[in-house]
């Protein structure tokens, strides 16, 4: 790609996430785009086929890395011992958070695009996705405890889904509410340990 085709694809890029931004996936005009861009209607269809695929390039990667950050995190809570996962939850949970929130305010924008303007793609789900891979793991949680010889309270799937929901919601405000980084990691913090408590009193571990 030469210098001129890399600086009318970032041209591109910058007017569609200035257009998502301000009108979300489904309001957004490939028109605007393309005359915030100052290309022709042709020159775009050169770099993308579609408004979904131009919505991709700007999100996709920090979605799947997201994703792929939370299933870590599951994946090393669920290899220690059951003893150790009962006694550092919450201290995993706070630095594992932090980790997470220190990637999506390195891509902010993406998220917000995520977050708040990706109603109409496939992107508009990360919440209930995020929540699907916490419900499974609190699931493995339990069959640990349960095995290990700590009973646990069983709880019905779709108080748990309002539960998990409930959290991610609660952590993404920070994106949704442009909350400045600094404050991110006492109100994340605060977050786990309120979460965490509400799970240890109804589950009674």
């Amino acid at each position: 790609m030469s210098e001129s085709e890399r600086t009318t694809l970032q041209n591109i890029l910058a007017a569609a996430r200035e257009e998502f931004l301000q009108k979300g996936f489904q309001g957004a005009s490939l028109r605007n785009i393309v005359k915030r861009a100052s290309v022709t209607t042709g020159a775009f269809y050169g770099y993308f086929k579609s408004k979904e695929e131009l919505f991709d390039a700007l999100v996709k990667e920090q979605y799947t890395h997201i994703l792929e950050m939370y299933r870590g995190t599951l994946e090393r809570f669920q290899k220690m011992p059951p003893d150790e996962q009962r006694s550092c939850m919450s201290e995993y949970t706070v630095a594992e958070m932090a980790r997470m929130t220190d990637y999506i305010y390195d891509h902010f924008e993406a998220f917000k695009l995520i977050l708040c303007c990706s109603e109409g793609t496939p992107y508009e789900h990360l919440i209930h996705v995020m929540s699907k891979m916490d419900c499974d793991a609190t699931h493995d949680f339990s069959d640990a405890m349960n095995q290990s010889g700590t009973p646990m309270n069983a709880v019905h799937p779709q108080l748990e889904h309002m539960l998990t929901s409930g959290m991610f919601c609660a952590f993404f405000e920070m994106v949704v509410h442009d909350i400045p980084k600094e404050n991110t990691q006492e109100y994340t913090r605060q977050l786990v340990q309120f979460y965490e408590a509400g799970w240890r009193r109804i589950m009674g571990f």
